[in-house]
């Protein structure tokens, strides 16, 4: 990627945590600066988020032969000036911005219809923990307040925390993570000063996901990620493989 493009073009992948070193110090400068290019970002890691929360879930056993059983009754829907609204809304910023949402609203409609023909009690309330969460994830993430910290996890890996001080939470967004070792789980700390408090487990099957952070943010001044044995601990018992300093 060319560092002489213009900042406001890499809001999406500095949220895919996609550019080079160089190129992600020089577009934190501007970020630093440009509101309309901070609010961007912040909706596209929602957008990231909701999407990941979305793929962790796996697909009901029957999905596969009900889409290709409804693929021959369903007639495609004819162009309409409603379906091609969406065509001329505005500049490439909002195009883009209303793409991503109509893809997360698709998946869930589609989603939540799936899964109400489905027997499994237990699988719909699980359908339904995972949506709730992922509308507290997004809320999160586009709160006028929501502010961004980053770092390196293990190298090439790359953590972020979204903290609303006004909602009293904060979501953990991974990319790139390493696997952690059979029986092992990355697990989530706030930091109130010298105490650290638990604050929820990662998947240990996904390198990529962003977690809504258990526990209210209240005084916690970081958080720190940790490997602790299956089910977590109490307290961290092995030093931090990222600890980020929660912004103000």
């Amino acid at each position: 990627m060319s560092t002489t493009a213009d900042p406001h073009t890499l809001t999406g992948a500095y949220a895919l945590d996609a550019l080079e070193e160089d190129e992600r110090v020089a577009f934190e400068q501007h970020l630093a600066r440009c509101e309309s290019c901070d609010r961007e970002v912040l909706e596209l890691l929602a957008t990231a988020g909701r999407l990941g929360l979305a793929a962790s879930s796996p697909a009901p056993p029957r999905l596969k032969a009900q889409v290709l059983e409804r693929i021959t009754e369903v007639r495609q829907q004819p162009n309409t000036p409603a379906s091609t609204a969406a065509r001329h809304l505005g500049n490439g910023r909002l195009t883009r911005w209303a793409l991503a949402a109509c893809v997360v609203a698709v998946a869930a409609l589609g989603g939540t219809t799936l899964w109400q023909h489905q027997e499994a009690n237990d699988a719909r309330r699980a359908a339904q923990a995972a949506q709730a969460d992922a509308d507290r994830i997004g809320q999160v993430l586009s709160a006028p307040d929501a502010d961004v910290t980053s770092t390196a996890v293990d190298g090439a890996a790359r953590g972020s925390v979204v903290v609303s001080r006004s909602r009293d939470e904060a979501v953990f967004i991974a990319s790139g993570m390493a696997e952690p070792p059979k029986g092992r789980v990355y697990q989530l700390w706030f930091a109130d000063g010298d105490r650290m408090r638990p604050a929820g487990l990662m998947n240990p099957s996904r390198t990529d996901q962003s977690v809504l952070m258990a526990d209210a943010v209240g005084q916690a001044t970081a958080i720190g990620v940790t490997l602790e044995p299956a089910g977590g601990s109490d307290q961290p018992t092995t030093e931090p493989v990222a600890l980020l300093r929660l912004p103000a």
